[in-house]
């Protein structure tokens, strides 16, 4: 199956209703079993690198989403988060920044260090792709490098709001931390050689996310269909 070559690890039921607009109609339970008859079935991966430092002195701002932020169009609301991307010849670091209305993936940057100057970069070049004047919040775990001035200068510069978990509870940025699961467990199946090779893997990955890949909390429409609807 081409669209199982294109995303290996897509869930069954996600890659039915693909196969669907091709016209290639099957049912659920024959697809799950012919799957299964090829050992393509996707089993669940978990693996954990710990990427924050929430130990700091920096100012950390109150979260928002949990006092009931909910997004109604892309670009109100943004999640940030830091992703361990292991390579043959030492430690990558992917970081993220994700509309958690359309979960498109705005902007990324990969890095061989998570200092400030790297990580930041994902933030800044989605503000310049960034198409509305939508009053923006940015959500973030409390680590060092989202609470430093450098990265507290862009939210200033662009006039954006800054939200933060308010403790060590991962489901506080559940959305960022799913956004960055998939991508790992989907897409970057096989280890890159070193810095250049895991670019150049991330942004094919994301392209095809974007694209390609439907959500079930998008009613089966890919992040770019849903992000161009507005």
């Amino acid at each position: 199956m081409v669209e199982r070559m294109n995303q290996p690890r897509i869930g069954t039921r996600k890659l039915k209703y693909l196969l669907s607009l091709q016209q290639l109609f099957i049912g659920r339970d024959r697809l799950f079993s012919l799957l299964a008859s090829h050992q393509m079935l996707v089993s669940r991966q978990r693996a954990y690198h710990k990427t924050t430092n929430s130990h700091h002195h920096f100012t950390c701002h109150p979260n928002l989403i949990k006092a009931g932020l909910v997004p109604e169009k892309p670009e109100q609301l943004w999640v940030a988060d830091i992703t361990y991307l292991p390579t043959a010849t030492g430690n990558t670091y992917l970081s993220l920044v994700t509309d958690a209305f359309s979960r498109k993936i705005v902007g990324y940057h990969v890095d061989d260090n998570m200092k400030t100057d790297s990580v930041k970069l994902a933030y800044a070049k989605a503000l310049k792709q960034r198409k509305s004047n939508n009053i923006l919040v940015h959500h973030s775990d409390r680590g060092v490098q989202y609470c430093s001035s450098e990265y507290q200068q862009l939210h200033r510069h662009y006039q954006t709001k800054c939200s933060m978990t308010d403790g060590y509870d991962c489901y506080q940025n559940a959305l960022a931390e799913r956004i960055n699961g998939i991508l790992k467990n989907e897409y970057l199946l096989i280890k890159p050689k070193d810095l250049k090779e895991a670019r150049k893997m991330v942004e094919q990955s994301v392209t095809i996310y974007n694209q390609r890949r439907p959500h079930t909390a998008l009613k089966y429409k890919t992040p770019d269909e849903v992000h161009q609807a507005f």
